[in-house]
């Protein structure tokens, strides 16, 4: 069995593939993928799989660009955060979807899925990509004001303007603003990455930083960019090799 897997983090994309192994038991050929330029490369010039685990949401843009652009028909199992909507898309197109963080048992059900609709899969689900993709892009336009946070005992808003770094710290989502204050909100950090906008680059896994929180970017080792910011924060972030284009050109954009 051929396996593609669509992933820019490289931990999500090894535990993604270590847990297929295992489950499917039989001889597995896997190939991991982390960018929709990357993407678009191999199929160009690569036999389709028999199965595809995809992220939505690339470095370099939406991965339903790479099966627009190669008119793939092979099943498309996405390992996504957007439990609230296109949902009901991808099941009308036969398309199954694992909400990150993914559990063993949850990839368990969409392969079994995957075994028992295998037969019956469009021949052209192009059209159905690029209706996904219009959806997506319009949902991403709409931007909060303000985000909820848990303050002792009770929930209060939080204005966008206020926050510098949404991060992720032992598995729990905390906000800082530009105060120095830090709260804890009622959205994982993929959540909070809908919600911020355009204002908001999310530098790696755990971080979602403030366009007006950055002071100047340096050289890292291996072309990676390390953030100064205006406000105090212990971590140092880092911007991987992979997303600094994207970065740089939406620092610009501001």
């Amino acid at each position: 069995m051929n396996i593609v897997i669509i992933e820019d983090e490289a931990i999500v994309a090894d535990d993604l593939e270590m847990n297929i192994r295992k489950l499917i038991g039989e001889h597995v050929t896997v190939v991991q993928l982390r960018s929709v330029k990357e993407g678009i490369a191999y199929f160009k010039t690569n036999e389709n799989p028999d199965l595809i685990f995809s992220d939505i949401q690339l470095g370099d843009g939406l991965s339903f660009e790479i099966f627009v652009s190669q008119s793939i028909s092979v099943p498309v199992i996405f390992c996504t955060a957007y439990d609230e909507y296109a949902l009901d898309a991808f099941k009308a197109n036969g398309i199954d979807y694992i909400l990150k963080p993914f559990t063993r048992q949850t990839l368990d059900m969409a392969l079994q899925k995957y075994r028992q609709l295998k037969k019956v899969f469009s021949t052209d689900q192009t059209p159905q990509f690029d209706a996904l993709m219009q959806m997506l892009s319009a949902k991403n336009t709409q931007v909060a004001a303000s985000i909820l946070v848990y303050h002792q005992d009770k929930i209060i808003p939080v204005n966008l303007e206020d926050i510098a770094i949404c991060y992720l710290s032992n598995e729990i989502t905390h906000l800082l603003t530009f105060s120095g204050k830090t709260f804890y909100p009622n959205k994982n950090l993929d959540e909070l990455d809908r919600l911020c906008g355009n204002s908001f680059f999310r530098a790696n896994r755990q971080y979602l930083v403030c366009r007006k929180a950055i002071i100047d970017v340096s050289s890292f080792f291996s072309r990676k960019l390390s953030l100064n910011l205006n406000v105090t924060f212990a971590e140092k972030i880092i911007v991987s090799k992979g997303k600094a284009p994207q970065f740089l050109t939406w620092l610009s954009n501001g």
